[in-house]
């Protein structure tokens, strides 16, 4: 029993009002996988932070958002450690439109210029 403790990856799940749950798995368990469990076992202390569907639930581990198929394994965690990672509701981020792209062109391309005398 306790291997097979040590050999879980745990993480703790911050939320962006600071509140934290703790959380156990396998290092073969993929950012879905983690995403997927914490909303079918949401923590009672979060009851004010509802999530409508796990669709919108995003990882941030070491300031990058993970993509759903990293494995924990992957990510070189210790195993019997606790780490921290951010988990956010994020819809899906908009397709730029073409007026966006034209905006950057715009702004990249200034015709100002400054002289230093």
């Amino acid at each position: 029993m306790i291997g097979e403790i040590e050999d879980k990856i745990n993480l703790r799940l911050m939320m962006v009002s600071g509140k934290t749950a703790d959380f156990k798995f396998d290092t073969s368990d993929t950012a879905a996988d983690v995403v997927r469990r914490v909303y079918n076992n949401w923590p009672e202390e979060w009851v004010d932070e509802t999530i409508k569907d796990s669709e919108t639930l995003r990882l941030i581990y070491q300031g990058r958002f993970l993509h759903t198929n990293i494995t924990l394994d992957a990510l070189q965690l210790t195993r019997g450690r606790t780490t921290v990672m951010h988990l956010i509701a994020r819809e899906r981020l908009p397709q730029p439109t073409s007026s966006d792209s034209n905006r950057k062109r715009k702004t990249s391309n200034s015709d100002c210029c400054c002289s230093l005398q």
